[in-house]
């Protein structure tokens, strides 16, 4: 699940100051969850950014919607329309949803209220831990299902630092070492022979940026060659 945080008030409020109808597109999906850009928050901003403008004695108009998912064709394309009434947009979605909204909207200037954090996971209400950063070569295999490119805060792809002490990291010695507990879940699984392969340099460019992934079942349809 994609994690993000809500934007500073003030920082949203200048962005869209010199416009006087706004519209504010929340998702429903990934930061609905997290409780930064769903319906609810949809209306928090638009409340305030009326209360704001009021103190201001300025009149604007703010609309609200909330799509099943930004990052979809499907859901965006009849949006496109609903937009036409408004000089501005506030995206609550992640970096991916307000890229695509933008590019859908193109005639529109688009702002985000949220700043993306992570690919994390639900641990509870309201607590979401890190533990995917989409570094196009997973490690999971060979670690146990723990990532070192996480769960370390050095990356470290070929067993720990020096600084490990007592299973507990150097750079957070409330945390535990990544790679003691990498260990500890190999040996119960009858792995370590897991520890001894070598794992090259993490490649840290990419073949092509931004990336694009096509699923082999449909790369006929798209031109791609087999």
């Amino acid at each position: 699940m994609i994690i993000a945080e809500r934007k500073p008030f003030k920082e949203i409020a200048a962005a869209v100051a010199p416009y006087d109808k706004i519209l504010i597109v929340g998702c429903g999906t990934c930061v609905a969850v997290c409780l930064a850009g769903g319906e609810k928050e949809v209306g928090l901003l638009a409340s305030q950014l009326k209360l704001a403008a009021g103190l201001k004695h300025r009149r604007i108009e703010v609309g609200e919607i909330t799509v099943e998912r930004q990052c979809d064709l499907e859901f965006l394309e009849p949006l496109c329309d609903f937009v036409a009434d408004f000089d501005a947009i506030i995206s609550m979605a992640c970096g991916a949803g307000v890229q695509f909204l933008a590019h859908m909207c193109h005639f529109k200037p688009i702002f985000p209220a949220v700043d993306t954090t992570f690919i994390g996971v639900n641990n509870a209400v309201g607590y979401y831990t890190e533990r995917c950063r989409a570094c196009r070569r997973c490690y999971l295999g060979l670690t146990g299902g723990i990532c070192p490119v996480t769960m370390c805060p050095k990356g470290l792809l070929n067993g720990p630092c020096g600084g490990t002490l007592n299973g507990k990291c150097e750079v957070d010695l409330q945390k535990d070492c990544a790679w003691s507990k990498i260990y500890q879940r190999l040996e119960l699984e009858g792995r370590l022979d897991n520890l001894k392969e070598i794992v090259p340099l993490h490649p840290h460019s990419r073949g092509t940026t931004p990336g694009t992934v096509i699923h082999p079942a449909y790369r006929r349809r798209y031109g791609v060659d087999e």
